[in-house]
């Protein structure tokens, strides 16, 4: 492996077949997928050699074909690590006598957890994430809860990318980590009110978060009380609490079902109380405040949801009682309770705001924002009884910004604002929102960051993004990567396609299942927007998405080739067929109500075969490509991103490059290190600028 390959490798071929519903399809690079792979999550070494000949064959393939741009990987890593302000920390969060942060050393690529005396004192160091993750190729906190009276932490971490997490807890004191060690959570802990008892959640063999543990402090893990399991494969578990700190909540949820279960904290062994028992479509979450519940919730065709109240003695929903009407169009995206107030998070016309209501007479206000396209986001921090909130507020050109506001006085105080070290001029950019039409008259918004010495004759290079699925919306944020190719002249787009929830709850319904396709042909309007008005050309558009996203990118490489320049998907969601019919997977069961069942419906595998990018790869040009998977991915599994590339590389007619580079030792969200990611970006931006013939172009300077 050590010599330069002089042609890509090549999967073998093996007939595989698989009928379903009448239906024959062969999946000749089936035998890709382990059998063991469940193995393989937790210990990469025992993935089949020959597998991992042909991973490691990929990458030796890329790493000689992307040599040339080694220097410039350097260069942009360089850039985007100088505009990391490296010895930085969070605004510490109030919680009592103290005050809670993460921070950054100099040159660290992991978090420490800090606290300090709100009177004074000195730091005290709760967790070194650098020192915790010497010696390991991949290493991830994936919490830390701090116990009511501040003497234990909770916390986890993960160290093969596969996101079971192993739970410790700490002694904040001595600083040392008491015997209990619990493996396979998810990652989080709940404390209950008497200090010595938590919660957490357990992964089952199948990486489903499926049992809710009640541990005590001192006792076996082995003892641990089972307090909630769930049954249903397609429903996940997840814990939480009210922010008064007097219930901890178990929520079971798919992507459009939820039921909470309520356990006061100061009574952990009492049985978990039913709120509302599910019902297909109808998701609830909820909060408490005086004896109330706060229940924001889609019921009653309350679309774009709805916050109703009921007494926590009888929360059963015929006692549920209008709060926040229903507004369609508005959509409800959170809401969070204080002694005196109800805030809430929302989304009108694709941008959020907001709106602090007074508990005593029920008056509103909102805070507002000068810019025309922004991103906001809430932070409720762990105290109830105050009248002070927290908002990050940024754009495309205004780094992110940190406020305190009081919701009595309306005073807003500036905490923190993003550094940028090596400099950046907002004034030297410009962020707009165009809209582009859809094949059936949708209009799709897409936002735009340039620079504005950018020429605007369709010369100019377009990034493209997009996602579109699991009502996730693109914020139009700062973003410290993206700079390095705006200020080599790039056009950076995001689509704010169908599948999202950026125009609303039905802008999600208009994305999924039956109606997926109208995210693919609304990116492809996107770009061809961006053609038709001269920003770019055919051809010079890079499009880019991962995860879900990544299937966005498979689809319209199969549909659209000739628009784009070049393709990048992240962790690209490309098999989706046989996937959603292999229900040992880890998320299949809980995905069907966002794809379909095509183990049951002969519909739904119909509507899936069509789109489903592995699939559909035919003998046809396809534009430069690069796939980027991890090993132990437990949401997208190495294997799809892998038959994929295998499939085009048999099938395509073209000569455009084609890579799949898998990461050996991480999942889904890639290398670990705050650094070491923004390498694989790098990589991301080298593949985009080789392709559009840019490798040799020096970034203008921000300032």
């Amino acid at each position: 492996m050590n010599d330069i390959p002089s042609s890509p490798p090549r999967a073998a071929k093996r007939p595989h077949e698989i009928t379903r519903h009448g239906h024959t399809r062969n999946d000749p690079y089936h035998w890709l997928r382990a059998d063991n792979w469940q193995e393989v999550m937790r210990d990469p070494s025992v993935l089949d050699p020959e597998i991992r000949a042909y991973l490691e064959a990929e990458n030796a393939w890329f790493s000689a074909q992307m040599a040339d741009t080694e220097k410039l990987q350097e260069k942009l890593f360089a850039e985007m690590k100088g505009r990391i302000k490296e010895d930085d920390s969070s605004v510490p969060a109030p919680d009592g006598p103290y005050a809670y942060a993460v921070r950054y050393i100099e040159g660290g690529q992991h978090p420490l957890f800090v606290r300090q005396n709100r009177s004074g004192g000195e730091e005290t160091i709760l967790l070194d994430g650098n020192a915790l993750a010497e010696g390991h190729a991949y290493f991830k906190i994936g919490g830390a809860a701090h116990s009511p009276d501040h003497s234990r932490l909770a916390w986890a971490f993960d160290d093969a990318g596969s996101e079971f997490y192993t739970l410790h807890i700490r002694n904040v004191e001595t600083g040392e980590d008491i015997a209990d060690v619990i493996p396979d959570t998810s990652g989080g802990a709940v404390w209950a009110a008497d200090n010595t008892h938590l919660f957490y959640v357990r992964l089952d063999a199948n990486h489903r978060p499926s049992k809710v543990f009640r541990h005590k402090l001192g006792t076996a893990v082995t003892d641990d009380v089972l307090v909630y399991e769930e049954a249903d494969p397609g429903f996940f578990v997840g814990l939480g609490a009210t922010r008064s700190h007097k219930f901890i909540l178990i929520d079971c949820h798919t992507h459009e079902t939820s039921e909470t279960r309520l356990i006061p904290a100061d009574r952990p062994e009492a049985e978990p109380v039913l709120i509302a028992p599910r019902r297909d479509g109808i998701e609830y979450y909820v909060d408490e405040a005086h004896g109330t519940l706060f229940i924001r919730t889609n019921s009653g065709d309350a679309k774009d949801f709805q916050i109703l109240t009921a007494p926590v003695a009888s929360p059963s929903p015929e006692n549920w009682r209008p709060l926040v009407a229903h507004v369609p169009g508005r959509l409800l995206l959170s809401h969070a309770l204080f002694a005196g107030h109800l805030v809430r998070l929302e989304r009108e016309a694709g941008l959020p705001r907001i709106v602090v209501r007074r508990l005593e007479d029920g008056e509103e206000h909102e805070i507002a924002f000068a810019e025309e396209a922004y991103s906001l986001g809430l932070d409720p921090g762990y105290e109830f009884d105050t009248t002070t909130i927290r908002f990050a507020y940024s754009s495309p050109t205004t780094p992110s910004r940190i406020f305190d506001y009081d919701m009595e006085s309306r005073a807003r105080t500036l905490l923190k604002e993003q550094e940028v070290p090596s400099g950046h001029d907002p004034a030297k950019y410009v962020s707009r929102r165009i809209i582009a039409q859809a094949p059936d008259g949708e209009e799709v918004p897409v936002s735009l960051l340039y620079r504005a010495d950018t020429p605007l004759d369709g010369s100019a290079p377009c990034l493209l993004y997009g996602y579109g699925s699991y009502g996730i919306a693109i914020p139009a944020g700062f973003s410290v990567t993206r700079l390095s190719l705006v200020d080599r002249g790039f056009i950076y787009a995001i689509a704010h396609i169908r599948g999202g929830k950026d125009k609303g709850f039905a802008w999600y319904e208009e994305g999924k299942r039956a109606k997926k396709a109208n995210t693919f042909t609304d990116f492809i309007a996107a770009g061809e927007h961006l053609v038709a008005e001269g920003f770019t050309k055919r051809g010079q558009i890079v499009a880019h998405g991962g995860s879900a996203g990544g299937m966005l990118m498979g689809a319209v490489a199969n549909m659209a080739p000739d628009l784009f320049g070049g393709v990048i998907a992240d962790v690209p969601f490309v098999d989706v067929l046989n996937t959603m019919l292999d229900d040992t997977l880890p998320l299949t069961p809980p995905e069907w109500p966002e794809w379909g069942n095509p183990v049951e419906s002969a519909a739904d595998y119909q509507t899936i075969l069509a789109y489903s990018p592995y699939d559909n790869v035919t003998a046809q040009a396809y534009p430069p490509l690069l796939a980027m998977a991890g090993l132990t991915d437990p949401r997208v599994t190495y294997w799809e991103p892998a038959k994929w590339v295998a499939k085009l590389r048999d099938t395509k007619t073209d000569d455009n490059i084609l890579f799949l580079r898998t990461n050996m030792d991480a999942g889904h969200g890639g290398a670990s290190g705050r650094f070491d990611a923004l390498k694989e970006v790098a990589i991301e931006y080298a593949f985009a600028l080789k392709v559009m013939g840019l490798t040799d172009k020096a970034p203008l300077p921000a300032v």
